[in-house]
């Protein structure tokens, strides 16, 4: 009897211990994308020449650091339910995410309506946490499969079908939208999978065992990366109004030189080349310029005031010159 009464008090499942390099890792991602967004909002108040932040080395950093939190989705959801579903705590992070995913929607749809986030990065967690479910059963080397097979859709996929509005969160589209985050379901779901084939990976060689024995070194730097790493939603909703904040307060100080010429056909051509040819590009960018300059519109474009977007004199400029930038390309 003493044994039998001993059984029933055992738990079926040992508690989990919490993985504290995940922690770490994690962190140490947000502490990259502040650095990141950093750099976005020095080029949004004018320290930075525009496109800046979108192009060259910056823009592969900004990718790099949209996988690593991707993957670490996909790690924690194998981790976290691998076992089964834990539905209330599952639930309880979606409605997170989600309310969050939203809330910056209106957010930047007010501050920025010309390049407002539809589907940002905590739009694809929310839709991925209820995508990977679906994959949570197979095996390491079959989620490995799937992300690669995932990926390689963005590449033969796309199709002007999939140019509708209500369907640009694909990631399908020929022509990509204007947005300050966007992070579609492809192929970015594949770092998804490829994070949760890692976490099979690491469940099947019992290395979450290890990890958790040798947790990272106690010290000021470590602790605090485990802080925010644990803390990431509200860090992430957090850190970008401070380092708006402490730059618009710089700015009212030393404000940046107004772009000329010269920096509007970088930014423009460097925009531009993300989905057509680069002797177009230069052939829109340079009549778009001279358009706006001959209509007298050029500072009050550059100024932020007007857009093609509540202005028909800029639209019908923008309009105009790719109509004649993609005759001559042809």
């Amino acid at each position: 009897m003493i044994s039998l009464d001993v059984a029933k008090a055992a738990p079926a499942n040992p508690p989990r211990r919490r993985i504290e390099w995940i922690d770490l890792v994690r962190g140490l991602a947000l502490v990259a994308m502040a650095t990141y967004h950093f750099s976005w909002d020095l080029e949004f108040f004018g320290y930075l020449d525009p496109g800046t932040a979108g192009s060259g080395a910056l823009k592969w950093y900004a990718r790099a650091i949209a996988s690593s939190f991707l993957i670490l989705v996909g790690i924690s959801l194998i981790l976290a339910h691998a076992g089964g579903i834990r539905w209330n705590g599952y639930g309880r992070r979606l409605a997170m995410v989600a309310g969050a995913a939203a809330a910056i929607t209106i957010a930047t749809w007010f501050a920025t309506p010309d390049a407002f986030i539809f589907f940002g990065i905590l739009h694809e967690i929310a839709v991925a946490s209820v995508l990977g479910l679906l994959f949570l059963r197979l095996p390491a080397w079959a989620l490995a499969i799937a992300a690669a097979a995932w990926f390689s859709v963005a590449f033969w996929g796309k199709s002007v079908l999939f140019a509708h509005p209500a369907l640009l969160w694909i990631g399908l589209s020929p022509f990509p939208p204007r947005s300050n985050d966007f992070v579609p379901l492809f192929p970015w779901f594949a770092a998804v999978l490829f994070g949760m084939a890692i976490g099979r990976f690491m469940l099947d060689t019992a290395l979450t065992e290890r990890l958790a024995d040798r947790p990272p070194a106690r010290n000021m730097a470590t602790r605090g990366l485990r802080f925010i790493g644990r803390h990431s939603l509200i860090t992430y909703l957090l850190h970008q109004p401070v380092l708006i904040g402490c730059v618009w307060l710089f700015a009212q100080l030393s404000p940046a030189a107004p772009p000329g010429p010269d920096a509007f056909m970088s930014s423009c051509v460097k925009a531009c080349t993300a989905g057509d040819a680069e002797d177009i590009c230069t052939a829109f960018c340079g009549c778009t310029m001279n358009g706006l300059i001959a209509e007298d519109l050029f500072d009050r474009v550059i100024a932020g005031e007007i857009s093609q977007r509540n202005d028909t004199r800029v639209a019908a400029v923008v309009r105009q010159c790719s109509i004649e930038a993609n005759a001559d390309g042809n």
